[in-house]
Order: C-alpha cells, then sequence, then structure tokens
C-alpha cells in the first residue's frame, strides 16, 4: 500500500510549485495565479529562509520519489533530473548567504517589486482593486529586503560599489520618472478607474514612499559602507553562480579560451561582411557605426507594430516547415519596456493558461529611431523562434512535462542557449538576407562571445592571451573589461556602461547564451550523426522543445538522444 501511495518524481516537482506560489506570490503572478495577485514575497532574511527549507524538504521528497514504481521512465526521470539539480544549486547560493548582498541594476528584489506590475491584469475594476492592494503591499516587501541586506552588512557580506551606485540611480529615476516628482508607481496607477482614484494614488504614493526611503537608505548607509569593496566575485563565488545560472559544473579556463575562440571566428566573419556594406572600413564597427547614419532605422512611434509584424511573418513561414505550432503558441506581443531598467530587451512568458500571451519588450532608452540592423537578429531571439517558441512551447505542453519543468524550473543557459541557436539557425535558413542584416546578427553574436571573455575573465581576473588585439598580456579589471566590450560592439556608451554592470550584478548568467548555444549545437549535431539520412528537423525541433528545461550537461545528453 505503502509504494502505491508513494508520489514520482513529477507530483513531488508540482507540489513544490504549489508551495513555492504560496511563498513567492511574484511568480504566482507570473504563471497566471489570481490568488497571488495582491500580495508580495517576504524577502526578509526569514522568508529567503523558508523557501530555502521548502527546497531542502522538497529534495528529501524527490529522495524517496525516485525509488519508487514507475520512477525510472524517461518523463520522470527527466523531471527528477531537473529538479534535483535545480533546487541543489538554489541551496548553495542560499547557504552562500547572496541574498544578503542581492544589490545591482536588474534581478533584485527591488525590481521584482516594481516589474511585477507590469503583467498583472489591468482591464476591469477587481484587477485594479487587486494592483492597489499590491501597492499597499510594496513597503512590506521593501523593508523585507532592507532587512536582508542590513543583515549582509552586519555580516560583512557586501555587493559590488558599481552595482551599488547603478541601482541607487534607478531607485532616483522610479521615484521621479518624469523630473517634476510623479513616480513610477503613481503614472502605473493613473491608467485606474475613477471609481478607485482615491485609493490607488494613496497607494501608489505610499509605494513610492518606499522607494524613497530605500534610496536614502542605500545611498547614506549602504554605499558608504561597502566603498572600497571588490566589484569582482572571484573564483569560489563565481563557480557558485555559474552553476546557478548553466546548470552544470563549468570547466571556467575551458569556456574562457572558447569565447576566445569564438571572438576570433566571429572577427573574421564579420570583416567579410563590413566590406559588402562599406568597403574600406578599418572595422566592422566602422561600418555599423556607418549604418547607425545611414542605414535603415524605424521610429519610435512605428517600431512596436514593426517588431510585431517581425514575428507574426516568422510564425507563418515557420509553422508547418521547421515547426509545428499549437495556435495559442502563436500569439506573442510586442510592447516598450517601462523606464529605468537596464538597456537590454527582454521577454515574459506568457501564463499558463495563455490569458496573458507572451511579450517581447523594448527598452527606448530615450531613443526616437533603432537601427534596422540591431533589431532583426535580436527579435529572432527574444520573440519568435527564440524565448517565446521555446517558453510557450513548454506552457503549452506542461500536462505532458510538469508544472515544474514548464515553469520555474528553468535553468538560464538552456533558455538563452536556445534563443542564440534561434538566432544562427534564421541566419542558416537565409532570414538575414542583406548584408546589413547579417552584419548586425554577427555583431549581437560577437557581443555574446566578448561576455564570455570579460564575464569570466574580469571576475577571476585572467590574463588576456598573448594574440588578443587587446592589452595581450594583461589581467582583466573591469576598467579594461568595458573598454573591451565597447572597442568590440556598436552599442552605445550607456548600453555598454549597463551590460558591464549587468555581470558585476550577477556573475556567471551572461556566459549561459554562447554556452548554451555550443550545447544546443552539440545535441543536434550528435542527433543527425544517430539518424543520419533519416533525421528531421522539424520533428526534432518539437522533441526538443517538449522536454522541459534542463542543465547543458544535462541537455546535450537528452538532444542527443531525440
Amino acid at each position: 500500500m505503502s509504494e502505491i501511495n508513494t508520489p514520482l518524481p513529477r507530483q513531488v516537482a508540482d507540489a513544490y510549485v504549489d508551495e513555492l506560489i504560496a511563498l513567492d506570490p511574484v511568480t504566482g503572478t507570473y504563471l497566471g495565479v489570481p490568488e497571488s495577485s495582491r500580495t508580495l514575497p517576504d524577502y526578509s532574511p526569514a522568508g529567503q529562509e523558508a523557501l530555502a527549507e521548502l527546497a531542502r524538504t522538497t529534495l528529501a521528497k524527490l529522495d524517496e520519489a525516485e525509488r519508487g514504481p514507475g520512477a525510472d521512465s524517461d518523463v520522470e526521470r527527466r523531471c527528477g533530473r531537473l529538479l534535483r539539480e535545480r533546487l541543489t544549486a538554489e541551496l548553495a547560493v542560499h547557504e552562500a548567504q547572496e541574498h544578503l548582498r542581492a544589490v545591482g541594476n536588474m534581478h533584485t528584489p527591488g525590481h521584482s517589486v516594481r516589474d511585477i506590475f507590469t503583467v498583472m491584469p489591468a482591464e476591469t475594476e477587481e484587477d485594479w482593486a487587486a494592483i492597489a492592494e499590491r501597492l499597499r503591499a510594496v513597503p512590506g516587501a521593501i523593508a523585507g529586503y532592507r532587512e536582508s541586506l542590513q543583515l549582509g552588512l552586519d555580516r560583512k557580506l557586501f555587493a559590488a560599489p558599481r552595482p551599488t551606485e547603478t541601482f541607487i540611480e534607478q531607485l532616483g529615476e522610479w521615484i521621479d520618472t518624469d523630473g517634476k516628482g510623479l513616480g513610477w508607481y503613481e503614472e502605473f496607477a493613473a491608467a485606474g478607474p475613477d471609481a478607485l482614484r482615491a485609493e490607488l494614488d494613496e497607494a501608489a504614493r505610499t509605494a513610492t514612499a518606499a522607494l524613497t526611503g530605500l534610496r536614502d537608505w542605500l545611498r547614506e548607509v549602504y554605499a558608504p559602507a561597502v566603498e572600497g569593496a571588490p566589484n569582482v566575485v572571484g573564483r569560489e563565488r563565481y563557480a557558485r553562480w555559474s552553476r546557478y545560472f548553466n546548470g552544470t559544473d563549468l570547466d571556467l579556463d575551458e569556456a574562457y579560451a572558447y569565447g576566445w575562440s569564438e571572438f576570433h571566428r566571429i572577427l573574421g566573419e564579420m570583416k567579410r561582411e563590413a566590406e559588402k556594406v562599406l568597403p574600406g572600413a578599418e572595422t566592422p564597427w566602422v561600418a555599423l557605426a556607418h549604418l547607425d547614419e545611414h542605414g535603415r532605422h524605424i521610429g519610435v512611434d512605428e517600431v512596436r507594430d514593426w517588431l510585431q509584424g517581425l514575428m507574426d511573418r516568422a510564425i507563418a513561414d515557420l509553422d508547418g516547415t521547421h515547426f509545428e505550432l499549437a495556435e495559442r503558441v502563436r500569439r506573442v506581443e510586442s510592447r516598450l519596456a517601462p523606464p529605468g531598467g537596464a538597456a537590454a530587451p527582454y521577454y515574459t512568458g506568457p501564463s499558463e493558461d495563455f490569458s496573458r500571451p507572451g511579450r517581447t519588450w523594448l527598452p527606448t532608452m530615450g531613443q526616437d529611431r533603432f537601427p534596422v540592423y540591431d533589431l532583426v537578429s535580436t527579435w529572432y531571439h527574444e520573440g519568435v523562434p527564440g524565448h517565446h517558441l521555446q517558453l510557450a512551447q513548454w506552457a503549452h505542453v506542461a500536462e505532458d512535462l510538469s508544472r515544474y519543468q514548464a515553469t520555474v524550473g528553468i535553468v538560464s543557459a538552456n533558455a538563452e542557449g536556445w534563443a542564440l541557436y534561434a538566432e544562427r539557425l534564421m541566419d542558416e535558413l537565409g532570414y538575414l538576407g542583406d548584408a546589413e542584416e547579417r552584419l548586425g546578427y554577427l555583431d549581437a553574436q560577437m557581443m555574446r562571445a566578448a561576455r564570455v571573455i570579460v564575464d569570466i575573465g574580469m571576475h577571476l581576473e585572467l590574463e588576456i592571451p598573448a594574440d588578443s588585439p587587446f592589452h595581450p598580456g594583461e589581467r582583466w579589471t573591469p576598467e579594461l573589461a568595458q573598454e573591451f566590450f565597447g572597442a568590440h560592439s556598436s552599442r552605445p556608451a550607456d548600453f555598454v556602461e549597463s551590460e558591464l554592470t549587468r555581470y558585476l550584478t550577477i556573475p556567471g548568467q551572461a556566459i549561459g547564451y554562447k554556452l548554451g548555444e555550443r550545447a544546443w549545437l552539440l545535441g543536434r549535431e550528435r542527433a543527425q550523426q544517430r539518424h543520419g539520412a533519416s533525421f528531421d528537423l522539424k520533428s526534432w525541433h518539437m522533441a526538443a522543445l517538449s522536454q522541459g528545461s534542463l542543465g547543458l550537461d544535462d541537455l546535450v545528453d537528452e538532444l542527443s538522444s531525440l
């Protein structure tokens, strides 16, 4: 009888999601759970420890489940494999007390508390009543976050100074987005119904006041305390974060060398493409600067519709030829990002029931026109066939996987690797037909190779190789990393600065794009070798997109066997 009642790994994983949502209503809102919409997580040390204890008890339940009958089936084995890897990596980060120094220009509790409002339903008076209640919860969430940072100070677990300074600047923008004393929360709440006007305005002012208090404390107490702390994390912390974002224990020195090999390969391709754009250009980035001035551009008023059309055309062309897409997966929206965040475009997935579609977000950063070369491959990455097709397909097949695999069990390098693979796929299929778009694609590829080099190089303070065109024989610093990145990218200075701050904020995440792409390509190559002439790319794509997330080593194993 006890064996009959023993849950299988997928049941353990889905029970974990239910308990996680109770502790983390932000995750619940992203999944489309209505009950989550009125509260915010407890970001205090006690709240973070509750999440860790949930992970520990779930791992114990998984141990038992994996010994039960039926646990050795492919679907159960794959789910258990992911759940164990993810929770183990998350616990390692927690037990190193990284949550006590979560300060930076993205992915902090402060960002989560703001960004969650952008995905909440906002059509009915009931929706806005939930928004008002959640706005009133902002001060408590911010207080818990500040309590964690204070404990970090007490234990001399410091965030890096540069990301701290950037976050203080971001909070200033959120507090006064228009320069006239109106904060982001007030602007957001202004779209609500007249019947709730007084309630929304008061709740929004309370939320902004909480941000003001956090900003002032960070500026007056936290920043002076962390002044002089290192901006880089060192090999031990970096390896821990790398495991968290990549789902495997990487050979970091091999990955650094791979980044350099890709740098040299892509640079050769860029030079050939640049010659078509601007014959005689000294560097590919001179040709890209020429395109900034003389290439095709889209105005800020048209760009959202233009990007929507790009994704719609990709879906129409690829569905039935290289993918088989359910109707609800075919829906994706283009949006302009709210001000005050990071400079890079991003994607948010659909709710579990697809009532909220997947969305791509373009930060305008004050620009009024956007070069086409910088948009096309980026939207293949963020939208179709990139993040949207993968994450929406996971949601579509959630019942065949588990809720965990389709939602919260995401390995960053798996998702980012697929999105970079998607860019390459569109190049292989001829969708980057002219030199302008293809040079932009290669520039984006170079950025991902440069990320591997500078993210690993500066955090581990590695030596720059002798065959490098940039400061050979010196050791990386954040200053050299920013100079190198800026010299080998078409991006403007504010974007480059934002990127480097991002790498200092979330070490080990940015390398997952290129290393994840390598895993996807290796898995495809091995599957092709296994099947020979009978290999069908469309079938492989759909099988690959329907297996849920996995860490990079596990991903290669599973892709090779499809």
